[in-house]
């Protein structure tokens, strides 16, 4: 039987006997509550390491004496576990995933100690980086195992709280780095990973079996070059243009120009390679284009540029505390865990998917709408639920485009698809935050330079904080607080049509019926 070419899918996606059929679930493998829990755990421990440090930053740099190397702490976590997702992915489908997920909990966890242990930022910054090497398998890794032990009707309503976690992280990450370090110290943001870890390793290795035919390794040297290449470089730009450089600075366009090489070089070397981290032939699969370009719309640019700006918008305009600024952004989880549980409990007993994407992302789309309708006067639980709505739509989609993408390879190649999934919604993240951040800060910069005296708006944009804008007069106060919404609440309008791409290609995802077993996705047709 020949490999998927991704070029039949439509006419697969057209035939629903499987999933008219009664449907009876297979029992789950023994010790498989045990493996969940741990693999839930890994999940959130790599998606909280993205965010647990934003908010003791400030006393780490002050301590280590490093505020010109602060963003460096994000960015070298983001750019490892970027670059490795798809190498974990393609290694765990060669050579099996048991010992390549142990493998990424230990990395994870000796980041965390490098990271914990610092005294000096360069310190901090390769621990941060060591920590990425890990957490970037950790989060390919939990996705793709759940596939090997549990078909992908039956694994529907499992796959839904493996993607409420990220949700989750994004709330929690911030308040629990907060909380450590005003309650224990900072390093505890890194040491309390090394227990959770160490039981991860021991379900891992003891309860952890997985089936595997091995298969000659052949490792795609030159695509990991040029992929990390390209990565580092879209990486930078994002992070650095129009805020650390400008725009038209030599190094930002050198760059660009990297970036732009480095992708060309990178897809052409796939297209020549006999094992390709990331097929070429997989861009020739709808499920997979539509799916994961629905995920870097939707959920990279949407969610991930709503979350990191709204804490802002809630600090500048409402006043809350940054503790508070986080709370609020429970009812966007709540909503996730409202609708992702359900929708899977009703994918697994339907067997069709196509219905959540589509309804998902109206509900987004919806939400952006009502937040572009926000007034500075506009009630907090009336803000806390558009975020509701955010939640709800998130919910319905993250892990079920995940699932269809899985659903439409070979069990063999579920790694693969599920990394080159996630690589791809993460640098969609990243280019959508950078977007939506040189908007908000070039509008942010226009409204103060309107709103404030010549003498007060000089270069205010970087230097305001919530705490310095509660000791300036009240004239002053609200011509700041005007400005921040002026700045941001317009931008949701922005992402509108972009969530009205997303609902187009919802509509046309094929919708491919689920396995029933792992047997009937040995060698299905994609």
């Amino acid at each position: 039987m020949s490999k998927s070419t991704g070029i039949s899918d439509a006419a697969s996606a057209s035939s629903p006997a499987r999933v008219d059929a009664p449907y009876t679930p297979a029992p789950l493998p023994k010790g498989f509550g045990w493996i969940y829990a741990s693999l839930l755990v890994t999940m959130l421990l790599a998606a909280l390491d993205q965010t647990i440090v934003s908010t003791a930053l400030p006393t780490i740099v002050g301590e280590l004496d490093g505020v010109e190397q602060m963003a460096w702490t994000l960015t070298a976590y983001i750019l490892a576990a970027t670059i490795v997702m798809p190498i974990y992915g393609k290694l765990g489908d060669l050579v099996g995933r048991k010992w390549i997920f142990v493998g990424g909990i230990v990395v994870f966890a000796a980041g965390s100690i490098v990271a914990g242990a610092a005294h000096d930022m360069t310190t901090l910054i390769l621990g941060r980086g060591i920590q990425g090497l890990g957490g970037g398998g950790l989060m390919i890794m939990s996705q793709a195992i759940i596939a090997d032990l549990v078909p992908a009707r039956q694994r529907a309503k499992f796959m839904a709280p493996i993607g409420a976690v990220f949700g989750l992280a994004s709330v929690v990450g911030p308040l629990a780095g907060g909380w450590f370090t005003d309650s224990a110290h900072w390093r505890w943001a890194f040491w309390i990973n090394l227990p959770l870890a160490a039981v991860a390793v021991v379900v891992a290795v003891v309860a952890l079996k997985l089936p595997h035919t091995p298969t000659r390794v052949r490792i795609d040297y030159l695509g990991i070059l040029t992929m990390a290449v390209a990565v580092t470089a879209t990486v930078l730009v994002a992070n650095w243009g129009g805020t650390d450089y400008e725009w038209s600075d030599p190094l930002i366009i050198g760059l660009i120009i990297a970036a732009v090489l480095g992708w060309v070089a990178f897809f052409f070397v796939e297209s020549k390679v006999a094992e390709p981290i990331i097929p070429i032939r997989m861009l020739r699969n709808r499920i997979f284009v539509m799916g994961t370009l629905l995920g870097m719309i939707v959920v990279g640019v949407g969610m991930f540029a709503i979350v990191g700006y709204m804490p802002t918008y809630l600090q500048m305009v409402y006043g809350t505390t940054a503790t508070e600024s986080g709370l609020l952004l429970i009812p966007m989880v709540a909503g996730m865990l409202l609708t992702s549980i359900p929708s899977g409990v009703v994918i697994s007993r339907t067997g069709r998917y196509k219905l959540w994407p589509i309804l998902g992302t109206t509900l987004v789309g919806a939400a952006a709408v009502l937040l572009s309708t926000l007034q500075i006067d506009t009630p907090l639980w009336m803000l806390s639920t558009y975020l509701l709505l955010i939640g709800a739509g998130m919910g319905m989609m993250m892990q079920t485009l995940v699932l269809a993408v899985q659903n439409a390879f070979p069990i063999s190649e579920v790694g693969t698809a599920t990394s080159a999934n996630n690589f791809f919604r993460e640098i969609g993240a990243t280019l959508g935050i950078a977007v939506i951040g040189a908007i908000f800060t070039n509008r942010l910069t226009d409204a103060l330079t309107s709103n404030l005296p010549g003498s007060l708006a000089d270069g205010s944009a970087s230097s305001l904080t919530p705490a310095l804008v509660h000791t300036l007069p009240a004239d002053v106060q609200v011509a700041i607080i005007e400005s921040y919404h002026s700045a941001l609440v317009p931008v949701f309008g922005y992402l509108v049509p972009v969530f009205i791409v997303g609902l187009v290609l919802a509509i046309f995802l094929p919708e491919k019926p689920l396995a029933e077993t792992n047997a009937d996705q040995a060698e299905v047709t994609a």
